[in-house]
């Protein structure tokens, strides 16, 4: 199994697609292109037969790139990265970061795809494909995407445990616009795995990544927010503006259990001082903590 290592060595819970099933769903792509360009194409010389060959050349090359090149650009937009072919094979097109892509992704995919896909019959792309550690070619390369399987194991799936209860949309104001995508995946990482890692590896991991996230977003840590706790509600609140922008604006659910169902009991900060995140990932002193509600959740900071 082959997954995503972030710099802090902390894996990802996506698996990269192979060359084969990323072929065979490029396979299944292009035979939908080709048979609705045929078809588009015939409709058009019908309809066009009275035009001179000047036009006819140009509604020829306009068809080729509307259908061939225009169309894969636009489902991959639309269905955020899963065309008809990747969900066949069960994979999909996400961001170094694992977020759903968007037009600018889709966009450049779809143009470099017609140079090494289209116009060497994919020889380029798996070539770029095999050299690649991710198997990415190079349209995945300059668009800074992925191609991903969704088909995995449930029970080997990773988990992202969800903020306390208290801190529930209490970020739902700040603006996230200039967090960059390699810090989300570093903080996603870091959550995913912070209950494998040395209490205090963990806790300084915490305040560095509350730090640099509180200088992006320009507005500093809570007072009294222990900064695992903080980086869970901030991407809580991220997932939930990826999910309105995904399926409409609609209500999305917010998740309130652990990764074995049963509820997760945060409860709220200490009645300790906890000394404040520096913005920029400064370590604060050893905190006292009151730890005579219950064990440990991983929200923290060590003995």
């Amino acid at each position: 199994m082959s997954e995503l290592v972030t710099g802090e060595a902390v894996a990802l819970e996506l698996r990269p697609a192979r060359l084969p099933s990323r072929g065979l769903a490029t396979l299944l792509d292009l035979v939908v292109a080709f048979t609705a360009y045929v078809v588009v194409s015939v409709v058009v010389v019908v309809t066009t037969a009275s035009l001179d060959d000047a036009a006819q050349i140009a509604l020829s090359i306009a068809t080729f790139l509307l259908v061939l090149v225009g169309g894969p650009i636009a489902v991959e937009t639309l269905s955020h990265g899963r065309s008809l072919g990747k969900m066949a094979c069960g994979l999909r097109v996400v961001r170094d970061d694992g977020g759903p892509i968007r037009f600018r992704h889709a966009l450049v995919r779809g143009a470099i795809g017609v140079v090494e896909i289209l116009l060497t019959l994919g020889v380029v792309a798996c070539i770029a494909s095999l050299v690649s550690a991710r198997g990415r070619r190079l349209g995945d390369v300059f668009a800074g995407t992925l191609v991903v399987r969704e088909r995995v194991p449930a029970a080997r799936s990773g988990f992202v445990p969800p903020p306390p209860p208290w801190l529930a949309g209490r970020f739902q104001g700040l603006d996230l616009s200039a967090v960059p995508d390699g810090l989300w995946l570093a903080v996603r990482q870091y959550l995913g795995r912070m209950g494998q890692l040395d209490p205090q590896v963990g806790w300084a991991m915490a305040v560095r990544l509350a730090g640099e996230l509180a200088a992006c977003t320009g507005v500093p840590v809570p007072q009294g927010v222990p900064p695992a706790a903080y980086l869970a509600a901030v991407v809580q609140e991220r997932q939930v503006r990826e999910a309105r922008r995904a399926f409409g604006g609609g209500p999305v659910a917010v998740p309130v259990v652990g990764a074995g169902g049963a509820a997760m009991a945060y409860g709220p900060p200490a009645a300790a001082h906890v000394p404040p995140v520096v913005a920029g990932g400064g370590a604060p002193e050893e905190p006292a903590v009151d730890r005579s509600s219950g064990p440990g959740t991983g929200f923290a900071p060590p003995a």
